[in-house]
């Protein structure tokens, strides 16, 4: 099976081409940072309009890179959601156009299930498995069980930890994207300088919070005289480490809970995935491991072109449904949220992100 993979959820307009072999074809990803830059964030509407610009080159790009026609696909599959609607809607429109011209299924693929996925496509890992998700818009354990299976341990009440990185970045004045900006600045900093606030960590659960960490980032520059002015560069690296050490460490207490919580449900499993954006982070990556390995669990990691946005994931987890007879129709909706388990509580706090 050789499926085309569309994703165009955020600001990267990306396309793949990926076979049941685990074999990547093709995965050409399209890079909006430039145009974003200047306004330190994603602006919706230029999102929408590069995948516009771009999508239909990228297509053939990848096919070309392939070697594959249209008549050697088995299958299209394009992010229907969550995200920002403009993007979302350009990239399955396409999708909807390529399966409709060419008598091909469509898997309207949900975001969070290609990240959720993309293990079994890089590791080929088995079911069931502990997911810490970590993005720009989404912080949250699940228990993956199958495909569509999911079961929510825990998500963010206010921002996603992705977010805190941008904003971190953008007080300290170091550029967007702000979580490998962040990073590079802590490689030199002293993360025992700056004395920042572990939101709930310690308590039951597996919720998470950012919101006062990023508070209290921006108290800390402002009465460091940066609101008014830049930084020393040493001030300024140690401040970024301090801000990732504190969340190295929310994470793995909150993670810490969600292993316990996985005994109980899967008493023999071991495999615990951290995928998203924010999983291509060195320093998250190796402490994770360490309170993974101190649980008993072993901890996977796809490779950070499979952590950011990618075609790749949304083409295999479209391999990964349609296989199992999960096709969708045409009028397919792009939606701007679409939880994995939709039956979970919410989160307490009015921020809950899904």
């Amino acid at each position: 099976m050789l499926v085309l993979g569309i994703e165009t959820s955020c600001d990267e307009t990306a396309v793949a081409l990926v076979d049941e072999g685990r074999h990547i074809r093709a995965n050409l990803v399209l890079s909006q940072i430039d145009e974003h830059r200047p306004y330190g964030g994603v602006v919706p509407e230029i999102a929408a309009r590069a995948h516009v610009e771009h999508l239909d080159r990228l297509v053939a790009q990848a096919m070309a890179e392939a070697g594959a026609g249209f008549s050697d696909l088995d299958g299209v599959a394009a992010t229907a959601g969550p995200g920002l609607i403009g993007g979302v809607m350009v990239g399955l429109m396409t999708g909807k156009a390529i399966a409709a011209a060419h008598a091909l299924p469509l898997a309207a693929v949900n975001h969070l299930e290609g990240h959720a996925l993309s293990a079994r496509l890089s590791d080929g890992l088995d079911f069931p498995y502990l997911l810490l998700l970590i993005s720009g818009g989404h912080c949250q354990l699940l228990i993956v069980e199958d495909v569509g299976a999911y079961t929510r341990l825990g998500t963010t009440i206010d921002d996603a930890v992705g977010e805190a990185f941008d904003k971190t970045a953008k007080m300290l004045g170091l550029g967007y994207p702000g979580g490998p900006a962040v990073e590079r600045a802590a490689r030199d900093g002293d993360a025992r300088r700056f004395e920042l606030p572990r939101p709930l960590k310690g308590r039951e659960g597996c919720h998470f919070s950012f919101s006062g960490l990023k508070t209290a980032v921006w108290y800390t520059v402002k009465k460091l005289g940066g609101d008014t002015q830049r930084l020393p560069r040493q001030m300024t690296a140690d401040l970024a480490a301090s801000f990732q050490a504190a969340v190295a460490d929310v994470l793995c207490d909150r993670t810490g809970n969600a292993f316990a919580s996985m005994r109980a449900r899967h008493p023999d499993a071991n495999d615990f995935v951290v995928a998203g954006g924010v999983a291509a982070n060195d320093l998250l990556r190796a402490r994770l491991g360490e309170v993974a390995g101190a649980n008993g669990f072993s901890m996977t990691a796809p490779p950070p072109a499979l952590c950011t946005d990618n075609g790749a994931m949304i083409a295999w987890a479209g391999i990964e449904r349609l296989s199992r007879g999960m096709r969708d129709p045409l009028d397919a909706p792009a939606r701007a949220r679409w939880p994995l388990d939709p039956h979970a509580a919410k989160a307490p706090g009015a921020g809950a992100k899904e």
